[in-house]
């Protein structure tokens, strides 16, 4: 049964293929049919043929001209998020005391809106499942601004803590550190990569339990996370320390000569990617502290000159 329904399902894949593919042919020259998203006009490329010149606009009827204009005239709710335990999709209870028309309520009205406000926050979180989504995300709200990780990263992680709760894999595990984890997690998948220092900083767990949960979600998530790459940490590390574009630039191909003969592997990125700095700053006679760099970077000054006599040895032999 389940191959005849995947049979089927491979047919009906290629019906819409060839209808897709029919509906950007033109019928006249064979030519490629494009649509003007400016005109609305649907057109050959070749011959010049119109199939639509006035086509449904399933836009707004209304025009704004200014986004608080829009947000009045809009009457649609805001999009779904993976960061709200319900996605967005219930209502809220404003926190302003006025009427639908602004003007402020009595006494006695503020002191009812107050009791609906407490009876609609206790029926959103109805069970411990949802107060336990609700509580992690916002920590990961709280760290990723924290952090300033952009909203994609934010999205991710509550996906990623939102699967490790569908799969039973809270229990005999804390919420923040599992939130941690997660965002730590969706930060490397997005090619942001933080130092897990800097995680550790703004949460409320130590570094060795968020690198525990972290090892734990993505073995049972099945997480294909690829190695960090040392050069990714370069442009923070740069602006932060106030270095040229040509120290920058000449630590970038330290950091190439040493990935290209495996120096980088097993160790920290983001002391390799120090070390390169500091190096580099040595050969543009910048000259910075090794207590500087180890301060931006998170990294202790034995790393760096460690990491950074490796890195000449093997910048020099590059010739």
């Amino acid at each position: 049964m389940s191959q005849e329904h995947t049979q089927q399902r491979s047919i009906d894949e290629r019906d819409r293929e060839v209808k897709s593919a029919k509906d950007n042919t033109c019928p006249e020259c064979q030519g490629r049919v494009t649509r003007n998203s400016d005109s609305g006009e649907a057109t050959c490329e070749s011959c010049g043929l119109v199939f639509e010149d006035d086509p449904i606009d399933h836009g707004p009827e209304w025009r704004a001209f200014t986004s608080d204009e829009r947000d009045e005239k809009s009457r649609v709710g805001a999009p779904t998020t993976q960061l709200m335990h319900d996605k967005g999709l219930s209502t809220t209870i404003g926190w302003q005391d006025k009427d639908a028309y602004g003007q402020a309520v009595s006494g006695r009205k503020r002191a009812q809106l107050q009791r609906l406000r407490t009876w609609d926050e206790r029926f959103r979180t109805k069970d411990a499942h949802e107060r336990n989504l609700k509580q992690a995300f916002g920590e990961i709200s709280r760290m990723a601004s924290a952090l300033g990780l952009p909203e994609s990263v934010r999205e991710t992680a509550g996906v990623l803590y939102r699967r490790a709760v569908e799969d039973d894999l809270l229990p005999g595990r804390s919420i923040e550190g599992m939130s941690t984890a997660s965002l730590y997690a969706a930060a490397r998948q997005h090619g942001v990569p933080r130092p897990l220092t800097e995680f550790a900083d703004v949460s409320r767990v130590e570094k060795v339990r968020i690198q525990r949960a972290y090892r734990f979600l993505s073995r049972e998530l099945g997480l294909e996370i690829e190695p960090e790459d040392p050069a990714r940490y370069l442009p923070q590390f740069a602006s932060s320390l106030e270095v040229t574009d040509e120290t920058e630039r000449r630590s970038r191909e330290i950091l190439d000569v040493a990935t290209s003969n495996a120096v980088h592997s097993g160790k920290n990125p983001a002391g390799l990617a120090a070390a390169a700095l500091y190096a580099a700053t040595h050969l543009t006679n910048e000259k910075l502290t090794q207590d500087v760099v180890s301060d931006v970077a998170n990294v202790s000054q034995v790393t760096i000159r460690n990491r950074y006599q490796e890195l000449l040895e093997v910048y020099g032999d590059r010739e």
